[in-house]
């Protein structure tokens, strides 16, 4: 049985700063920033967090790759207790259901395993020892 390709990115969680916490990892690592805002997915519960970001990252070419988003206001949210997450993508989604089936075993589901509209399959955990966690397949 061939291993499944898989990669784990730190994904940050910020409350309104994604977006320059993002530009200024672009200013020191290089690569492309990629930004895409609640009202961008139709996902606005607050107007005032319409242009925030439900999704960004900076990919360079040397290998560098983190990803955040800020947390909406309806969610809570405390700098250093969940700053961060894993986000682990796969190129299949039995890949990704195979891990979520392992990685879901006494974790508090966050969001469903389902699709979205940036992947066919998504959904967020957090694991056994209060890890968080979103799975999906690889988007291009």
């Amino acid at each position: 049985m061939k291993p499944a390709t898989v990669s784990a990115v730190i994904h940050l969680n910020f409350r309104g700063q994604a977006r320059a916490a993002l530009d200024f990892y672009q200013s020191v690592f290089g690569g492309q920033v990629t930004a895409l805002t609640y009202k961008d997915f139709n996902q606005v519960s607050n107007e005032a967090e319409a242009d925030q970001l439900i999704w960004g990252q900076v990919a360079g070419d040397n290998g560098f790759r983190v990803m955040a988003y800020d947390v909406p206001s309806h969610t809570p949210w405390n700098p250093g207790e969940n700053a961060f997450m894993i986000v682990l993508e796969a190129k299949t989604q039995e890949d990704v259901r195979a891990y979520w089936d392992k990685l879901s075993a006494g974790a508090t589901v966050m969001s469903e395993l389902q699709p979205a509209p940036w992947t066919p399959l998504f959904g967020m955990l957090k694991d056994r020892f209060g890890t968080a966690w979103t799975l999906s397949v690889a988007a291009a």
